[in-house]
C-alpha cells in the first residue's frame, strides 16, 4: 500500500498545539512536549503507511490511533489521510461526538505532519 499524505483538519490542529502547549505551561518544561511530538510523529507516519491497521469507529469512514491517553481520529481516502481530531481520552467524551459527527467539510490546515516540519515550528513557537 503507497504512503499517502497527511492533513489535519484545524480543529485537530487546535487540539493538538493546545494539548502541547498544556503541558509546556504545567510542567515548567518543554520535555514532555518533545516525546509528544515524537510519538505524534512516529504513529502518524505509521498511520500514512499502514492507514487501516488501526481500530474502525462507530463514525462512518474514521477509524482510531491510540497513544496511551490520547487518540488520532482519522478518515482515509485513496490520495490522503485527514486526521479529524487528536483526542485526549481523559476530556468529556460528549465534546467528541460533537466533533465527529460534524456534517461540515473539513477544513484542513497541515499537510505531511509525519515529516516533522510542523511539528518543529509547533515546538519552536511553544519554546519561546
Amino acid at each position: 500500500m503507497a504512503k499517502r499524505n497527511i492533513r489535519w483538519t484545524r480543529t485537530a490542529d487546535i487540539q493538538y498545539v493546545g494539548i502541547l502547549e498544556y503541558w509546556v505551561k504545567r510542567n515548567k518544561s518543554a520535555t514532555y512536549s518533545k516525546k509528544l511530538i515524537k510519538t505524534v510523529s512516529e504513529r502518524t507516519k505509521q498511520i500514512s503507511e499502514t492507514p487501516l491497521i488501526y481500530k474502525k469507529t462507530d463514525f462512518k469512514g474514521t477509524r482510531v490511533a491510540s497513544l496511551r491517553n490520547y487518540s488520532i481520529f482519522y478518515k482515509v481516502s485513496e490520495q490522503e489521510i485527514i486526521i479529524t481530531a487528536f483526542w485526549d481520552n481523559r476530556q468529556n467524551p460528549k465534546k467528541l461526538l460533537k466533533i465527529l459527527t460534524d456534517k461540515k467539510k473539513p477544513c484542513t490546515t497541515r499537510r505531511n505532519a509525519h515529516c516533522g516540519v510542523a511539528d518543529e515550528i509547533i515546538f519552536r513557537l511553544l519554546c519561546k
